[in-house]
C-alpha cells in the first residue's frame, strides 16, 4: 500500500488527467456492454467507442443510442456526458485532493492553474461554481424544452426523458441525440433550436466566462468584463456569424443542394443552428453529407469544427482564445509592431508561443489521423472514402464534435481506433496529452528552469 501511495505521489497533473479519464472510460465500457444496459448487438468494442465518446463530448456513435441502449444505459450515456463536459481536468483536480496527500504549495497551485484558476485554495469554490451553473442551465433548458419544445411526444416520460438528455447533451457540447436523425424532425422547431443554440453557447463559453458576466451583471458595462471574458465573446459571435452567413451563401449558390429544398427563413435558421453547433456540439437539424452539403460549406464546417469552443467550456478544438491570439500577432507582424496588443492590454509572448504549439500541434496530429485513415481507406475494399470525407471525420473527432458523414460506422476496428484516440486526446488538449508522455518518458522528473542565456540571430521566414 505504500509503494502504491508513493506512485499517486509521482503523478502529474497531466498524468493523473489521462489516468482517470481512462479509468472512467474503462468503467462506462464495462456498464454499457452489461446486459442492463444494452441489447446484443452491443459488444465490448461497440461499448468501448461509445463510452469513449461520451467522455470525450463528442457524440459520434456507431450503434443507435434510443433503440440499442436501454433507459438504464442511457442514463449511465448522460452521467458519462456530464463527467466529461463539466471537464477531466476539474473532475480528476477534484478527485487528487483525496488520492494524494501531503501535497505542498507548488501541488496546490498546479491544481488551481489546472482549473483556471489563478491563487491557491480556490478550487473547491471554482468545481462547486461550475456545477452549479451547469445545473441551473441544464435545468431550464430541459423545463423549456418540455414545456414548449417536444410537444409532439405525447407519452409524459417519455418527452420529460427527451427534455432531460438533450439538454445535457447540449449544455456539455456533446451532440449525442435520443433519435437516429438527431434533430432533423425538429429542424422547424424554433423553440427547440433556440434553446440548444443558447445551451451549445453557454457551455461552450465556459464558466469563468459565465461566471464574470454574472458578476457584472448590475453594472452592464463591458469595460467591467476582464479582457479574456470579452475576447471570448466576441470571438465565439464572429465566428458564429461567420459560419451562418457563410453556409448561408455557398448552399444558397449551389443547386441541387439540400437548401435549395427549403424556404429562405428556414435556411437561416438552419444556418445559423449548423455554424454554432459546428464549434464543438454536433447537433444536425440537416441531413449533412457530400451529397447534401457543397464542399464549401463542408470547408466551413471544418473551419469552425477546428477552432471549437472556448478555454474552460464543455467543447474541445484548439479555443477561441487561440485563434484570437494568432490572429493578434499576425496584425502586430504586419503593423511592424514588437508588442502584442488587444483591446489595449498587452499579451505575453508565452501566451503567443502556447497558442502557436497548440494549433501545429493539432494540425499535425489531425494530419496523422487523416494518413492513418487513408491507409486503412487503401486495403479495405468494401469501404471507399474521399480524401474530404476522411480529414472532415477526423477534424469532428479531434475537435469534439460529431459530426458524421457516414465514415464512422463503416470503418474497421482500425479505423474507429484512430478516432477514438484522435478523441480522448482532443478532449485533454494537445499539449497536455503530450506532457503527459514527456513527463512518463523523462520518468516524471520537473525540469529546472534554464537559466543559461543564449546569444541571438535572426532567421528568415
Amino acid at each position: 500500500m505504500r509503494i502504491r501511495s508513493e506512485a499517486y505521489k509521482r503523478l502529474t497533473i497531466p498524468q493523473f488527467t489521462v489516468l482517470t479519464g481512462l479509468l472512467v472510460i474503462f468503467c462506462g465500457t464495462l456498464l454499457l456492454a452489461s446486459p442492463i444496459c444494452s441489447g446484443s448487438k452491443i459488444g465490448l468494442w461497440e461499448a468501448f467507442f461509445t463510452a469513449t465518446s461520451a467522455v470525450t463530448v463528442t457524440g459520434l456513435s456507431i450503434i443507435d443510442i434510443g433503440i440499442d441502449l436501454t433507459f438504464f444505459g442511457q442514463i449511465i450515456l448522460a452521467v458519462m456526458l456530464i463527467i466529461g463536459g463539466l471537464g477531466l481536468m476539474a473532475i480528476t483536480t477534484f478527485l487528487q485532493s483525496f488520492v494524494v496527500s501531503g501535497t505542498d504549495l507548488r501541488t496546490r497551485l498546479d491544481r488551481g492553474k489546472t482549473l483556471d484558476e489563478f491563487g491557491v485554495g480556490g478550487v473547491g469554490k471554482t468545481f462547486k461554481g461550475i456545477v452549479t451553473t451547469a445545473g441551473i442551465l441544464i435545468f431550464l433548458g430541459a423545463t423549456t424544452l418540455y414545456f414548449f419544445g417536444f410537444n409532439d411526444i405525447s407519452n409524459t416520460g417519455q418527452r420529460l426523458w427527451a427534455a432531460i438528455f438533450h439538454s445535457i447533451s447540449a449544455y456539455n457540447n456533446a451532440g449525442f441525440g435520443l433519435w437516429s436523425n438527431s434533430l432533423q424532425s425538429y429542424r422547424n422547431n424554433g423553440v427547440v433550436n433556440f434553446v440548444l443554440i443558447i445551451l451549445i453557447i453557454l457551455g461552450g463559453l465556459g464558466w469563468r466566462v459565465t461566471n464574470d458576466i454574472w458578476i457584472n451583471r448590475r453594472s452592464l458595462r463591458v469595460r467591467n468584463l476582464s479582457l479574456h471574458t470579452r475576447l471570448v465573446i466576441r470571438t465565439s459571435f464572429i465566428l458564429i456569424a461567420l459560419g451562418a452567413c457563410g453556409l448561408l451563401f455557398t448552399e444558397s449558390l449551389i443547386k441541387g443542394n439540400f437548401f435549395s429544398t427549403i424556404t429562405f427563413q428556414d435556411r437561416m435558421l438552419t444556418a445559423l443552428f449548423s455554424s454554432v453547433s459546428a464549434r464543438t456540439a454536433g447537433f444536425t437539424n440537416i441531413p449533412i453529407s457530400i451529397e447534401t452539403v457543397s464542399d464549401s460549406g463542408l470547408l466551413f464546417i471544418m473551419f469552425l469544427m477546428f477552432i471549437g469552443a472556448s478555454p474552460g467550456g464543455t467543447g474541445g478544438g484548439i479555443k477561441t482564445t487561440t485563434i484570437a491570439a494568432l490572429m493578434a500577432a499576425t496584425r502586430t507582424t504586419l503593423r511592424g509592431q514588437n508588442e502584442i496588443i488587444i483591446r489595449n492590454r498587452q499579451i505575453s509572448d508565452k501566451v503567443v508561443l502556447k497558442a502557436v504549439g497548440i494549433t501545429v500541434g493539432s494540425l499535425l496530429f489531425v494530419l496523422i489521423m487523416a494518413l492513418l485513415l487513408s491507409l486503412t481507406n487503401s486495403f479495405n475494399g468494401e469501404a471507399n472514402f474521399s480524401f474530404l470525407e476522411m480529414l472532415f471525420t477526423c477534424i469532428s473527432a479531434f475537435a469534439t464534435v460529431g459530426f458524421d458523414l457516414g465514415v464512422t460506422r463503416e470503418l474497421g476496428h482500425f479505423g474507429q481506433l484512430v478516432l477514438i484516440i484522435g478523441m480522448f486526446v482532443g478532449r485533454l488538449g494537445i499539449l497536455l496529452f503530450l506532457s503527459a508522455i514527456w513527463q512518463a518518458l523523462d520518468r516524471g522528473s520537473l525540469q529546472p528552469q534554464n537559466r543559461i542565456g543564449y546569444p541571438r540571430e535572426d532567421l528568415y521566414v
